[in-house]
């Protein structure tokens, strides 16, 4: 059985994300490296959680001209990531050379924040529903043969009915106690893997908890159904 947690570990040091993946490391399937750390100490920041023996999701949003997003996926991987995000707002050329640099595979396309609504949109210049503009940045990562892509639970179901042969990972998991914090578009972990989410990004929920450990388990329990 797959676990599906990814923990985000959205911390100001290496040595509390160190910590944090030592205790968790036994009851979660990955670590969400992000720009906090990635500002912090850098490649260090992926190397040392990589050490811990799971995959480690690099948040990095790579969104730059296609050479330059290339040399920087590859200084990812190197690094130890199993995964890197890009935004799909650089195209199908940019995609596809993040693609290159990974090996084929392990690149996650950035479809939409969460914290943003359909009321953001038009500010945007996207003349669109909020989720039929998820699912055209799903196809687009289809045809830059990205192996997933990351939405908020609101659009998983789409997502997952368009291009059925992406990895969905799917932030803004809150389960039914918690703060939504900056996240706007949530759900609960029951019914983000209901409509498909094939990994749950989970942070403050789990590393915010009195205890972390106890409550990563609780997560994993409650989504054990649906493998």
């Amino acid at each position: 059985m797959v676990n599906r947690i990814i923990v985000a570990l959205d911390v100001p040091t290496i040595e509390e994300a160190n910590r944090l993946a030592t205790d968790l490391a036994p009851v979660v399937g990955g670590f969400k490296v992000g720009m906090e750390l990635l500002m912090g100490v850098g490649p260090l920041a992926i190397e040392t959680i990589a050490d811990h023996d799971k995959p480690v999701f690099v948040d990095a949003k790579l969104h730059d001209i296609p050479n330059t997003v290339e040399r920087a996926a590859a200084q990812i991987q190197a690094a130890g990531a199993r995964w890197v995000t890009v935004h799909a707002g650089g195209g199908v050329d940019m995609i596809e050379a993040a693609n290159a640099a990974m090996g084929g595979t392990g690149v996650l396309v950035v479809t939409m924040l969460t914290s943003l609504t359909a009321s953001d949109l038009p500010i945007l210049g996207i003349d669109a529903d909020l989720e039929d503009h998820v699912v055209d940045m799903a196809r687009l990562a289809t045809k830059a043969s990205a192996e997933g892509v990351v939405c908020s639970p609101a659009e998983v179901r789409a997502v997952k009915m368009a291009e059925p042969g992406l990895e969905v990972f799917t932030p803004g998991v809150r389960p039914g106690t918690s703060k939504n914090d900056d996240q706007k578009r949530v759900a609960t972990p029951e019914a983000a893997r209901a409509d498909g989410a094939d990994y749950l990004v989970v942070g403050r929920p789990i590393t915010g908890s009195s205890d972390p450990v106890v409550s990563a388990r609780e997560i994993a329990s409650s989504i054990a159904a649906f493998d």
